[in-house]
């Protein structure tokens, strides 16, 4: 068996340290990065062979008290403003008439900070890049945790190697695999499905959608149902086909998901009596469709203290996106954790300390996040999403006629 050697750098007056991380998304590598500013040697393993592997998903706004507060700990703050999108704050909300009843920045983001935008490949890339060459270990796919005793585990990973380590955070996401160590709790289906589709230099060759779009986010919801479109640098807006729908619903009309033309067709069926101008979101794509389901652990997730062993993220604490909070949560826990790493003297201490703000935390953003959902696709969705933003409505009007220039992407 092929075992990785163990670090040499140790925390505080302590004997060597091993730490593995288990995931290379925003919530790990800021954990990552927090440790090593303070000289404590970590490993993270990632499932993805490159940071090229794959597409990293649309954008993230960035709130003062949670993620731009843990890059603030991480010391990228300054770096991340220069590469953010203060512009992508805009919102603008679209009943099922297509009448604007919301156009610009929610109170919420309303703030000196604000809440800015930052593609989630970009802001990858920057907290890959702000760690030591070598802390990612790619293509380290999970294949099972061993408890060796003493709160040491072994880690046992797809390509036939092994790694033990003192403390194993898993911040491997939705399906974690360190998660089934803790808890019994999976993820279950909120009832809510989107189909992901996109648009390529959408001011140029889309000037409908992308003035309807605006320069930041677009939702249009009504009857259970509804279109989120997104900008993201380079020109791109991603979009989403929201709906409440059986998990299987491509099943029940017939699609075969690989089918483009099929699936169009499907949509539209199931969104017949929606205005033209938004059904273009469906039709015009340039990228295909993608069917996403959205999931959620139960509220509260919580699980019994175990030595070596804690989570971050969607491993913790998966929810709805609805909420625009669970990247952010993320990093404030992995920053939190390495500063209780930092600080306590030992890593059972440190973990009891971040698991006591972590879970009740979590469990607080997991319900507004499930109610958020609810209110969404119900059958006054517009008016339940204001009415969460404590937003005042405007008089409504149609979406502008697109105007040459005026959004840079």
């Amino acid at each position: 068996m092929n075992t990785t050697p163990m670090h040499t750098t140790p925390m505080h007056t302590t004997p060597v340290l091993r730490i593995a991380v288990i995931g290379a998304g925003p919530g790990g590598l800021t954990c990552a990065r927090v440790l090593q500013q303070h000289g404590i040697a970590v490993t993270v393993h990632e499932l993805d062979a490159s940071p090229a592997a794959r597409d990293q998903g649309g954008t993230l706004d960035m709130h003062p008290g949670s993620g731009q507060h843990a890059l603030r700990a991480a010391g990228l703050l300054d770096e991340f403003r220069s590469l953010s999108r203060p512009e992508g704050q805009q919102m603008r909300l679209v009943g099922g008439d297509g009448r604007i009843v919301f156009d610009g920045i929610p109170p919420e983001a309303d703030t000196t900070e604000g809440n800015p935008e930052i593609d989630r490949g970009v802001l990858r890339r920057l907290l890959l890049e702000s760690l030591e060459p070598g802390t990612v270990h790619w293509g380290h796919g999970l294949a099972r945790v061993e408890p060796l005793g003493d709160g040491v585990h072994r880690l046992h990973f797809t390509d036939g190697t092994a790694a033990d380590a003192d403390l194993v955070i898993g911040a491997d996401g939705a399906w974690s695999k360190v998660r089934r160590l803790l808890t019994n709790a999976a993820p279950r289906y909120t009832g809510v499905t989107f189909v992901e589709t996109g648009f390529d230099d959408a001011d140029v060759r889309h000037p409908r959608l992308a003035a309807l779009t605006a320069a930041g986010t677009m939702m249009a919801l009504h009857n259970r149902q509804g279109f989120v479109a997104q900008r993201n640098s380079g020109g791109h807006i991603r979009v989403y086909v929201a709906m409440r729908a059986d998990e299987d619903w491509y099943r029940q009309d017939g699609v075969d998901l690989a089918d483009t033309p099929a699936v169009r067709d499907a949509l539209l069926r199931r969104f017949t009596g929606w205005g033209e101008e938004l059904l273009g979101f469906v039709t015009d794509t340039d990228t295909g469709y993608v069917n996403r389901p959205l999931y959620a652990l139960p509220v509260p997730h919580t699980w019994p203290h175990t030595p070596g062993l804690t989570l971050l993220g969607d491993a913790a604490h998966l929810m709805s996106p609805f909420s625009g909070t669970g990247a952010n949560l993320a990093m404030l826990d992995g920053a939190d954790l390495a500063e209780a790493l930092i600080e306590r003297p030992t890593v059972d201490e440190a973990v009891t300390a971040y698991e006591r703000v972590l879970l009740p935390r979590s469990a607080e953003a997991a319900e507004g996040a499930a109610e958020a959902i609810d209110d969404a696709f119900g059958p006054d969705g517009a008016a339940r999403v204001l009415a969460h933003m404590g937003a005042p409505e405007r008089a409504p009007e149609r979406a502008p006629e697109p105007a040459a220039g005026r959004f840079s992407g």
